[in-house]
């Protein structure tokens, strides 16, 4: 039986966590849960933001299952996210997205994976306040970092039999950052992986291109600050954050995570879109039995994608998606169709 770490999170975290784990257990996933608490959950309990029992789980199990947790605007403690990737570096953000069944959107034959490098840009957190009212915000930039996160993004193509890899950036403005970028992203393309398709865009042209056709994109491989916004615009593409799955890895473990906010003015009412967090249990599935070689888990992770794609198709939605479900009732529908 395989190991991992449950974080629930807060606000509806607890809700969609729990079930998320009646449809693993019904599906007969087995895994051990070891369960810890991080963000106000963890600060209610009066312990820090992500505690040092959390972090000494996740090192000793190497993959964890996260629900949301609250993050302040513009003030108070540091991102429980950013600072899980920090810890253990998780450099690779993967979110793939793609036309749900039952989900009708504008857009049709979206199927794309979107590649994050996790660590650097902006969101370093390298912030100074150079004399009253002007503050500066450093983005970096590392050849290591652009390097292994190009590696890691046409590695994941190679695999899945993605025939592209797109990468947006800057470039024409910052010469320097989104050019190292580029260079490193097209001597790993040229130097290990010349069968795979390549191409660049610059990133507000990309965006134009993505609302007129996303069905012309395959892998896009982006820096933080972008790959955080244009996940999300995808995630818009295909009916929002909460039928989207999402990963972080690293070279020694990975967190898999409902990349949605934690929502705490519905917490605690059943009305919650378990579907993200399932999805994204899908994944851990699928990456424990590739680690482990635990064939099974492929088979419990299929059978639960084809059972909540037929709950969709079926008009078994949640009121996100149009429909009247709560959240126990939408994994009551995909418990039915296992």
């Amino acid at each position: 039986m395989s190991k991992a770490v449950l974080i629930p999170g807060d606000g509806i975290g607890p809700e969609i966590t729990a079930a998320t784990l009646r449809v693993l257990d019904a599906a007969g996933a087995r895994i051990d849960w070891v369960e810890r608490q991080a963000g106000l959950a963890a600060m209610e309990a009066g312990d820090e933001v992500l505690p040092q029992a959390t972090l000494d789980a996740i090192a000793e199990h190497k993959v964890a299952l996260k629900g949301p947790c609250t993050t302040p605007v513009g003030h108070g403690f540091q991102s429980v996210n950013v600072q899980l990737r920090k810890a253990f570096d998780l450099y690779a953000a993967v979110r793939p997205v793609r036309n749900m069944p039952g989900i009708e959107t504008p857009f049709r034959k979206v199927d794309i994976v979107v590649i994050r490098e996790n660590t650097e840009s902006l969101y370093s957190g390298v912030e100074n306040e150079i004399t009253p009212g002007v503050v500066m915000s450093m983005k970096v930039a590392t050849v290591k970092g652009c390097t292994r996160i190009a590696r890691w993004a046409f590695a994941y193509a190679r695999q899945r039999g993605r025939r592209k890899v797109t990468v947006f950036h800057k470039a024409n403005i910052m010469k320097l950052t989104d050019g190292m970028f580029l260079d490193c992203a097209r001597k790993v393309h040229d130097e290990e992986f010349p069968e795979i398709d390549y191409d660049t865009m610059i990133i507000d042209a990309a965006c134009m291109r993505l609302v007129q056709d996303p069905s012309r994109f395959d892998l896009l491989l982006l820096e933080n600050l972008y790959g955080d916004v244009i996940s999300d615009l995808c995630a818009g593409l295909v009916g929002g954050l909460g039928v989207v799955p999402g990963a972080n890895f690293g070279d020694d473990g990975a967190i898999f995570e409902a990349v949605h906010g934690s929502a705490p003015d519905i917490a605690g009412q059943n009305l919650a879109n378990p579907l993200a967090l399932l999805m994204s249990a899908v994944m851990l599935l699928n990456y424990l039995a590739e680690r482990d070689g635990a064939e099974r888990h492929h088979a419990v992770a299929e059978r639960i994608k084809q059972a909540y794609d037929r709950a969709l198709t079926d008009g078994q939605k949640t009121r996100d998606l149009g429909g009247e479900l709560g959240t126990d009732a939408f994994a009551d529908a995909v418990i039915a169709r296992l």
